[in-house]
């Protein structure tokens, strides 16, 4: 029988950390932590009782901890945010699991006040001091005087330190940029669809935030959990997510590269749905987005999984939350993410070493240690006709007829009549041109055509490149105009048929 586990020194009072660089060592070192998100108070939450039952050193809350703004005949007031924070405290189980484990938080839009809202919010002030409130931040605590509810903390000793920062991604949050009525997975129609707001101007953590993680990637640490309300790797879904403001994503991958922080993992929540993204080529090593959403907000029916090119797990239905483990004993620690179902099983495993967190643990944006490069993948794009160009020199005839040339890197199909392809992985590139193949194009030889039919494939189009929401598109109505391009062995001239038969 393993030994009792000793509590983590001074950890409760971890809950008012937010001052750099304030690092406050742990007996132990942190090995388990449980996160989740979306909680409405007013149903029913036994998963409290399978995230206790894991015994969790800490539980990490990443927003929408109550839900204030569903009822939509009570005007939300601040009056009202504090009513349903006091309906979560009176629940047995969150009773059971507060005092089971310290508990860090932050906050999403449900518990901010408002669906979606940002900086635009006018309770947010008031909305803020009942989250200090509830959370039982001291008074002289920074986080009482400062703009927002950002805040990090530092758990275990010098060699097997955990840094846990807690972004706010609402306070200084610019307004989203809607885009038309789109129809999505299975056939429902999103009516405000985000589309990518790209004004300099747009920010996610407003100036002073920035600065202030900027100052906490210097803090020592071997394992950073940045905690996000919202998605930060994942691109192709119409919600919410950090892809909304590409230029503060950019921003935020960049400030991680450069700052040479080691060991980052982010954890996310909001999409009522779990799923483990990977980013292999921002920062230098594979950068991991662990999402767990919700705690009673999941799909309570079975669903597909949506659309999702860096997607490595899923589980798109069914309450959940998530789990890190890290093994310390090790010589090389090894780091367990993991979501699990109401019943405590796992649904999203991923084991990933310490020593692969790193700079350089990413070559050719393959991660250290995976399977080598397919023959497939090795294949170089047949060459291009003279005329034909490259998706590069295609961005440059905006408004010209042209023929490209590439190797399909990524795409989606909207739906039956809707098929795009993309020219590079990150479709907000600026190198990317999307070949849209619509309506009549889809009959005939395309008629049955798939994303699969093209994946890794190269095509060749010939259309008028367009601006379609700030990206360069060829949009294809008849099937001639697309054709796949076959590798073909060169043919040799006669003078070199002649010296072959000369050896």
């Amino acid at each position: 029988m393993p030994p009792a586990r000793r509590p983590l020194v001074g950890l409760a009072l971890l809950l008012a950390a937010s001052a750099p660089p304030a690092v406050r060592a742990a007996e132990l070192p942190l090995s388990r932590i449980a996160f989740g998100s979306c909680a409405d108070q007013d149903k029913p939450l036994p998963i409290f009782d399978a995230v206790a039952a894991q015994k969790p050193d800490l539980l990490v809350l990443l927003g929408d901890n109550i839900y204030a703004d569903l009822d939509k005949s009570k005007k939300v007031t601040t009056d009202v945010i504090r009513e349903k924070y006091a309906a979560l405290d009176r629940l047995p189980g969150w009773q059971k699991l507060r005092a089971a484990c310290p508990i860090l938080a932050t906050w999403d839009d449900h518990d901010y006040g408002k669906n979606d809202a940002g900086a635009e919010y006018p309770l947010k002030d008031d909305s803020q001091a009942a989250f200090l409130d509830f959370w039982k931040v001291p008074a002289d605590s920074p986080r009482r005087t400062q703009k927002g509810i950002y805040s990090s903390a530092v758990f275990g000793p010098a060699g097997q330190r955990v840094q846990v920062i807690l972004l706010d991604t609402r306070y200084f949050r610019s307004e989203l940029k809607y885009g038309p009525p789109l129809r999505y997975t299975g056939g429902n129609v999103v009516r405000k669809p985000y589309v990518p707001n790209t004004d300099p101007a747009a920010t996610m953590l407003g100036a002073d935030q920035w600065a202030w993680l900027a100052e906490q990637l210097k803090v020592p640490a071997e394992v950073r959990l940045l905690c996000s309300s919202v998605q930060v790797v994942a691109d192709d879904h119409p919600f919410e997510k950090w892809a909304n403001m590409p230029g503060e994503r950019a921003k935020l991958l960049a400030l991680l590269k450069e700052s040479g922080a080691a060991g980052v993992v982010i954890l996310s929540g909001d999409r009522h749905l779990a799923e483990l993204c990977l980013d292999t080529t921002s920062v230098g090593y594979p950068l991991y987005d662990l999402t767990s959403s919700g705690f009673n907000q999941g799909a309570k029916n079975w669903r597909a999984p949506d659309t999702g090119t860096r997607r490595v797990g899923s589980m798109a239905y069914g309450d959940n939350f998530g789990t890190v483990f890290i093994d310390w004993s090790q010589p090389d620690p090894r780091i367990t993410l993991q979501v699990r179902d109401e019943d405590g099983d796992v649904t999203i495993g991923q084991k990933v070493r310490l020593s692969s967190l790193k700079a350089g643990a990413v070559a050719g944006g393959r991660p250290a240690g995976l399977a080598k490069v397919s023959a497939d993948e090795k294949k170089e794009e047949p060459k291009r006709p003279e005329g034909v160009l490259s998706p590069e020199e295609a961005v440059k005839k905006e408004g010209m007829e042209v023929t490209v040339q590439f190797t399909v890197a990524g795409g989606r199909a909207i739906n039956p009549t809707l098929l795009l392809l993309n020219s590079e992985k990150d479709f907000k590139s600026e190198k990317n041109v999307t070949v849209a193949l619509r309506g009549k194009a889809m009959t005939g030889k395309w008629e049955k055509a798939t994303y699969d039919t093209f994946k890794g494939k190269t095509v060749k189009a010939t259309g008028t490149v367009k601006k379609f929401k700030e990206q360069f598109q060829i949009e294809i109505t008849d099937e001639k105009n697309l054709e796949l391009v076959e590798d073909k062995p060169d043919e040799k001239k006669p003078e070199d048929k002649k010296s072959d038969e000369k050896k």
